[in-house]
């Protein structure tokens, strides 16, 4: 066992906030597929159906939908609320959580004992170790870099005991996760609160723990985001934050595809994968406005690097 992956190649993107994204070297990815083709059907049996990222036939769409159907579910088919202004004024409530900082606290040797459960070979173990040692963690043990493949996937291994917990031991109906975010649905605020603080002490067995300020109880009628929209009964909104995150991930774009990181093919499928879902909300001028420009900057830089 001599493989030694090279060190990974790290940038800045705006998300909108400042996130340091890691780039393997393409002989390393090609042994991430091969890894998580290998290991990935044991581990997909396992997890439950409610977990929408990185799996094949979820996606964020896929999970926003669930959302509307269990928005239904909780209100009673959009039962108003007395004196209801709106026909959005409808019951129920919305446990929304987020894990504090997810990715740069996932412990090492808990993560290996999860999947130690299914994966017996030493060889894969071996491999895996030496994955997840590549990543300079700021904490040692701790840490999965973001953009890597097997981090992806290993975030949703760590976090399926996260899932089942939910679901068989606080016996959770409606529950939605995507990553690191997820959401609780019930018509009972207060039972939400007792779901939060039992969520709070799980986590710690994990070493991981709810982020305070962007875990609250939201009533359905004030709008929930999620996933990239704010979310009402009878309508929905893309988020203002997310809009401006596709005008600065264009801008990564050009910078990723100066460096050979992007190439166009991979530009454009990940440009279509957000007007997918912006779709799904009021935007048809925003999305002419954000294609022209995309092509326009793609045009310019071609013609820079000619000169």
């Amino acid at each position: 066992m001599t493989y030694k992956p090279y060190p990974l190649k790290r940038f800045i993107i705006r998300d909108p906030k400042t996130r340091v994204i890691s780039s393997s070297h393409f002989r390393d990815r090609v042994v991430h597929h091969a890894l998580c083709n290998m290991i990935e059907p044991i581990f997909e049996k396992t997890f439950i159906s409610d977990s929408y990222a990185n799996r094949k036939g979820k996606g964020t769409l896929k999970a926003v939908l669930k959302f509307d159907g269990y928005k239904r579910k909780v209100s009673g088919n959009g039962k108003l609320l007395p004196k209801a202004k709106d026909n959005n004024q409808v019951y129920g409530y919305v446990l929304k959580a987020d894990i504090k900082k997810y990715f740069d606290t996932v412990d090492h040797e808990i993560l290996m004992e999860i999947i130690e459960r299914k994966i017996k070979d030493e060889k894969v173990l071996w491999l895996i170790r030496k994955i997840m040692d590549n990543h300079d963690c700021k904490i040692s043990g701790k840490g999965m870099p973001i953009g890597n493949l097997t981090s992806q996937f290993f975030a949703n291994v760590y976090l399926n005991e996260l899932d089942y917990f939910i679901k068989h031991e606080l016996k959770v109906r409606y529950y939605i996760r995507y990553v690191d975010d997820f959401v609780i649905l019930d018509a009972s605020k207060e039972k939400l609160e007792i779901y939060k603080e039992e969520i709070g002490n799980f986590l710690k067995k994990l070493k991981l723990e709810l982020h305070k300020n962007k875990s609250k109880i939201i009533p359905i009628r004030k709008g929930v985001k999620f996933l990239g929209y704010k979310t009402f009964y009878y309508y929905r909104l893309l988020k203002k934050s997310n809009s401006k995150r596709i005008v600065y991930r264009i801008e990564d774009y050009m910078k990723m595809y100066v460096e050979g990181i992007m190439n166009k093919d991979k530009i454009f499928e990940s440009f279509e994968g957000w007007k997918a879902y912006a779709m799904h909300s009021n935007t048809y001028k925003f999305r002419q406005k954000l294609t022209n420009k995309l092509n326009k900057s793609l045009k310019n830089v071609d013609k820079l690097s000619k000169m």
